[in-house]
């Protein structure tokens, strides 16, 4: 889940001027692609919430009670993994073990949202993944967070700082925390009633800001994405795919990748 908050964190201290209104479904986005034997439900997450609202209702609850089984954009261990002690001491497993710029990322996002009550396990990746463990549904990643790790070992080093820096000339008496807090509000309001567009204008000025921290969080993923759910297609049955919001807006977004692959798609209201 680490991972997925430094996603969050690097698109919400992306510099934005104020939106202008725009329609809504008063609820968070949600996609479907299907054909006769098989729907795949895409929802689009916010990774740390405050709680205030209760956003599973409706039509996202509806697709998900559906659902035979909800896939996550990875799979966090719940518990420390515990060495068989005939490793010894000498052991080392795989490393797993983030950068100092990706641990600097953490702690700002987390920082941030705490700041305005945001708590991952309020998320809606956490809540979806509780609710359907309860209920005995199959729960998958699309990546393993080792993956994610290597990914962000990989990235430019001052993507957030960069952005950051930048929103703060629009306020001069604003820190870079602040500034990422306030964004982070703005971007889960955006989330609660589905306006994609403020998500739009921030992944344009990541992509602006490092356009290699964007094309590996999210032109490569997406591609990789819709690759499986292209190929989860062919099998009968109805999936909840739930991922990061920010991977379903945009010219380069999960969306536009699956109509590329001959599976449009369709909001649900």
């Amino acid at each position: 889940m680490v991972s997925l908050l430094v996603a969050a964190a690097l698109i919400a201290a992306t510099p934005a001027a104020a939106p202008p209104a725009s329609p809504t479904a008063d609820e968070p986005a949600m996609f479907v692609v299907r054909d006769a034997d098989t729907t795949i439900y895409i929802f689009g997450t916010f990774h740390a919430l405050d709680g205030k609202s209760q956003w599973l209702g409706g039509d996202v609850k509806g697709a998900f009670e559906r659902s035979d089984e909800l896939i996550l954009e990875t799979l966090v261990p719940e518990k420390p993994i515990v060495l068989p002690a005939a490793f010894g001491p000498g052991f080392r497993p795989p490393s797993v073990t983030p950068s100092a710029s990706f641990l600097a990322t953490t702690r700002m996002a987390i920082n941030a949202g705490r700041a305005q009550g945001m708590q991952v396990d309020n998320g809606a990746d956490m809540v979806l993944r509780r609710n359907a463990e309860a209920e005995g549904k199959h729960v998958e990643g699309l990546e393993t967070l080792q993956s994610q790790i290597d990914m962000f070992n990989q990235m430019p080093s001052a993507p957030v700082a960069k952005v950051a820096s930048a929103k703060v000339t629009q306020s001069v008496s604003a820190t870079p925390m602040e500034s990422l807090s306030k964004a982070m509000v703005e971007m889960q309001s955006a989330w609660k009633r589905g306006d994609q567009s403020v998500f739009v204008r921030m992944l344009d000025q990541l992509k602006t800001a490092s356009p290699d921290t964007y094309r590996m969080m999210f032109t490569e993923r997406n591609a990789r994405w819709a690759d499986w759910i292209k190929a989860r297609m062919q099998t009968p049955g109805t999936v909840f795919v739930a991922v990061g919001a920010g991977h379903l807006a945009g010219k380069d977004s999960l969306l536009v990748r699956l109509a590329e692959r001959g599976l449009p798609s369709q909001r649900v209201y």
